[in-house]
């Protein structure tokens, strides 16, 4: 089994006080079905990664979806939001839903759901 890593542009929003829209930042998507094959991790510029449930970030594509600090929902029907919370903040994370949805197609390739 490989690792999956996917590139992505995002919008993200934090609870700082930010002067001015940086527009979309890279973001990176990863999948490693050795190290844990229930999750999946988004690294932001210049925080932590986070790691989730790859259940919850399919969930949250079709219906508002929440574990922990972090929440996956829809919005509209080419975007979706993933929400992340920590002592620092909160940092509210648009994507287009297409690429989330690559993202875990390649993710299952790599190693389908177990049942």
């Amino acid at each position: 089994m490989s690792v999956v890593e996917q590139y992505a542009r995002a919008h993200i929003v934090t609870d700082e006080d930010l002067r001015e829209d940086p527009g979309a930042v890279p973001v990176i998507l990863r999948y490693d079905p050795e190290a844990d094959p229930r999750s999946v991790r988004v690294d932001l510029p210049g925080t932590d990664e986070w790691t989730f449930s790859r259940a919850l970030l399919e969930q949250g594509l079709k219906v508002p979806a929440e574990s922990g600090d972090v929440r996956v929902w829809p919005l509209g029907r080419v975007q979706a939001v993933v929400e992340l919370h920590s002592d620092h903040g909160t940092s509210v994370v648009q994507f287009e839903s297409k690429t989330l949805l690559r993202f875990l197609r390649r993710t299952y390739m790599a190693a389908p759901v177990a049942r």
